[in-house]
């Protein structure tokens, strides 16, 4: 017992010696450097005997950190403490007040934190938040905005004092691409509500084949007869080439517009020959021999004075001929070419063509031939079909016949 007494006893005592042994303290207080040997336990009493006077804002550093006049003094050999005097700060606040006050904080970020503003890594500050604060200062601050950015299906949230729209998404890393709009527009200042929408703008262009149909052009042949027709060069489709643009907003096609078509391979029309030579025959028809150039399919039918489609018996043709078996009449087109030629028709016999039945095509086309009776005649016809022979001589007018069909 009396041991442990002992020891106890030894402790206090070196603990006490210890603590009463005097440090060396350096105290730097702007220009002035105190250095004086202490014993004092607290910062406020080591100072004292520096004869060191602290005011309200002033600030305690040791090794770069704060310490409180409350605080003991370190335990150390030898002590070094910086007094930092506040200073003058000027704050200008963008499109707001300006506000002076003192502090000792190390740098401009750290007065202003410690004033009460919040700052973000996106306001703009002059001089920056790192600046040491050593002398009075006029600080800028321009706070940045908080903005909703929705783009994508997605809202982000963002922050910036940009002067427009297109610049702050840019610092976002949400800059617009290409086609990409955005409400506001990005020449826009940044919008009052803070919601801005990008729009995702896509065109594509596809290329497209349109075929071309040919048509049919008809050419004469001195190789074919009168009359026929034959495949000269068949028809050829073309091709053309039309670009299709198409635009999608978010994923959305919005229009499809057809641009420049170009031809790449121009249609190949088809020809038709129609015969030209003329090839003079004979033949006997009904026990007569005839000598005929042409020789067409045609729908006949027979007409009287008083039948002739008036009301009024009527003997004269449009030849000025008078009706009588042997006139026979053409539609209108044939009439004017043909006046005064010969026909031979099985069943009637020789006719002249004389009249037209005023008729420019029929339900039989042009091929509608009118035999022609006296109205005393007898007759037994019976409206068909008959094959019509075109007796020689040749007319001169042969190339006009080239187009009757």
């Amino acid at each position: 017992m009396k041991r442990i007494l002992w020891l106890l006893l030894t402790s206090l005592f070196l603990l006490s010696a210890c603590q009463a042994r005097p440090s060396r303290l350096t105290i730097l207080d702007g220009n002035q450097v105190y250095s004086l040997h202490s014993s004092a336990r607290t910062i406020a009493d080591a100072l004292s005997e520096a004869g060191v006077a602290l005011g309200e804002n002033d600030r305690i550093l040791y090794l770069g950190a704060p310490l409180s006049p409350d605080d003991s003094l370190p335990l150390a050999d030898h002590i070094t403490l910086t007094i930092r005097r506040p200073v003058d700060l000027t704050l200008q606040i963008a499109g707001s007040e300006t506000v002076t006050f003192e502090s000792s904080a190390l740098t401009v970020g750290e007065a202003l934190c410690e004033a009460g503003y919040e700052l973000h890594a996106t306001d703009r500050l002059t001089p920056p938040a790192h600046t040491p604060l050593l002398a009075d200062l006029t600080v800028s601050w321009q706070p940045s905005r908080e903005l909703t950015v929705t783009v994508d299906g997605n809202e982000i949230h963002i922050r910036s004092t940009a002067p427009t729209v297109g610049q702050a998404l840019a610092e976002a890393g949400l800059p617009l691409i290409g086609l990409d709009t955005s409400q506001p527009a990005e020449n826009e200042p940044l919008p009052a509500d803070g919601q801005i929408h990008i729009t995702r703008v896509v065109e594509s262009v596809a290329l497209t084949q349109k075929p071309i149909p040919y048509g049919t052009r008809i050419e004469l042949s001195a190789d074919l007869e009168l009359d026929q027709r034959a495949l000269l060069q068949g028809g050829q489709m073309g091709l053309a080439i039309a670009r299709v643009r198409t635009r999608s907003e978010d994923g959305v096609t919005v229009s499809q517009v057809s641009e420049t078509e170009a031809v790449v391979r121009p249609p190949v029309d088809e020809v038709m020959g129609v015969g030209t030579k003329v090839v003079i025959r004979t033949a006997v028809v009904d026990g007569v021999t005839i000598e005929y150039w042409r020789a067409i399919t045609m729908y006949a039918t027979y007409y009287k004075p008083c039948i002739s489609g008036t009301n009024i018996c009527d003997d004269v043709t449009a030849s000025g001929r008078k009706l009588t078996k042997g006139v026979v009449a053409v539609v209108y087109p044939w009439y004017l070419l043909l006046a005064g030629e010969r026909v031979f028709v099985p069943g009637y016999g020789e006719a002249v063509i004389a009249d037209n039945n005023g008729a420019l095509t029929t339900a039989y086309g042009t091929h509608w031939i009118d035999l022609g009776y006296a109205e005393t005649d007898v007759h037994d016809w019976t409206n068909r079909y008959v094959t019509v022979y075109f007796l020689t001589p040749v007319p001169a007018n042969i190339a006009d016949l080239y187009v009757l069909p």
